[in-house]
């Protein structure tokens, strides 16, 4: 797994396998933790990362799919789409600092 810098992430990608539903709702909540951070949120296919995301949170069952499709990008794997423990840690890693991944 790969890591970055919390103050060097501009971009989180919600990655789904059909970009609709409740990977829209995940990319709604995320974004509104994180206003004011200066981080873009977005939702999206699994097969279609953007490159220039930096992070890209996905649900457990796709993550070796996002990591295939998104080489090198940090891959935060979530179990549940509301309220899962990896997402709060990296909604508070970005707030107060530190390193997100490995």
């Amino acid at each position: 797994m790969s890591s970055i810098d919390s103050k060097d992430i501009r971009k989180i990608v919600i990655a789904c396998d059909a970009g609709m539903g409740s990977s829209v709702m995940l990319a709604t909540t995320v974004r509104k933790q994180l206003k004011g951070t200066g981080v873009e949120v977005e939702h999206t296919p699994v097969n279609s990362i953007p490159d220039d995301a930096d992070v890209v949170l996905t649900h457990a069952g796709l993550a070796a799919r996002a990591q295939a499709g998104a080489p090198g990008k940090v891959i935060i794997p979530f179990q549940v789409f509301l309220g899962d423990p990896a997402v709060t840690k990296l909604v508070d890693t970005i707030k107060k600092g530190g390193t997100v991944g490995a």
